[in-house]
C-alpha cells in the first residue's frame, strides 16, 4: 500500500464521520490508524490536529483523540449558521442559474432517489449532504463548497446523535422542490424552501437520545484510505 498523506487521512476520516461509519465518542487510537493507513504516528497526529481544527475531533490531554460529540447548543448554532449561509447561497444561485446547472442538480436529486430507495445508508447520507455542496460547486465558489462541506460533516455527527427517525425520503423530496423553484428563478420561494428544509432537519432531532458508541476497528473495516 502506498503511504497516505496527511490530507488523504483527513479526507478518509472526514468521509467516515460524515457517512456515520465513525460515530460520536469513538476513540481514534493513533497506532490503529497508523497501521490502517500504513503511515507513521506523526502523520496520523497531524491529521487528527487538522480534524480537531474542523471540530470533528476532540483532543483530550492524556486520553487521546475522540470523534466529537456536539452538544444541543452547538447543534442549534450549526443549523442557525447553515440557514443564514444557505439562504444567501440560494439567492446567489438563482442569479447565476443556467439550464446546465439545473440539469446537474436534477441529476443529483435522481441519484438521491435511487439511494433513498435502496439499502445503502452510507450512500444515502453522503448524497443528501452533497446536494448543498453541489450548489456551491456549480456556482464556482470553492471556498463556500469547502465551508459547507465542513458544516455538513458536523451536521452528520449531530444527526447521528440526535435524529429520532430517518428523514431521508423527506429531505430528498424537499431537495426536489428547491430545484423546481430554482428552475423557475423564483428566488423568494427557493430561499423559503431552503430555510424550511434546514429547519425541518433540526426539528427532527431528539436531544434526549442516548449517545451511540462504536469501536474503531469496526468503523475502519469498510473505510478506504
Amino acid at each position: 500500500m502506498e503511504p497516505s498523506s496527511t490530507s488523504a487521512i483527513v479526507e478518509s476520516l472526514t468521509r467516515a464521520i460524515a457517512t456515520h461509519r465513525l460515530q460520536p465518542g469513538t476513540k481514534l487510537a493513533e497506532q490503529k490508524l497508523a497501521d490502517h493507513f500504513g503511515v507513521s504516528r506523526t502523520l496520523v497526529r497531524q491529521a487528527l490536529f487538522q480534524l480537531a481544527q474542523n471540530r470533528l475531533v476532540t483532543l483530550e490531554p492524556a486520553r487521546g483523540a475522540f470523534v466529537s460529540t456536539p452538544s444541543e447548543d452547538e447543534a442549534r448554532q450549526v443549523f442557525a449558521v447553515r440557514r443564514m449561509l444557505e439562504a444567501e447561497m440560494t439567492r446567489a444561485f438563482v442569479q447565476s442559474s443556467t439550464p446546465a446547472k439545473i440539469r446537474a442538480l436534477r441529476d443529483h436529486v435522481r441519484r438521491e432517489q435511487t439511494a433513498v430507495e435502496g439499502t445503502d445508508a452510507t450512500s444515502r447520507t453522503e448524497l443528501l449532504g452533497d446536494f448543498h455542496v453541489r450548489m456551491a460547486e456549480l456556482m464556482g465558489n470553492e471556498v463556500l463548497a469547502q465551508l459547507l462541506g465542513d458544516l455538513i460533516s458536523r451536521c452528520a455527527l449531530i444527526t447521528l446523535m440526535y435524529q429520532s427517525a430517518s428523514a431521508a425520503a423527506h429531505s430528498h423530496e424537499e431537495h426536489g422542490a428547491i430545484v423546481d423553484a430554482l428552475a423557475r428563478r423564483d428566488e423568494a420561494l427557493a430561499v423559503q424552501l431552503m430555510q424550511a428544509h434546514l429547519l425541518h432537519v433540526e426539528q427532527s432531532l431528539a436531544f434526549d437520545q442516548k449517545r451511540p458508541l462504536n469501536d474503531l476497528s469496526v468503523a475502519l473495516s469498510p473505510l478506504q484510505p
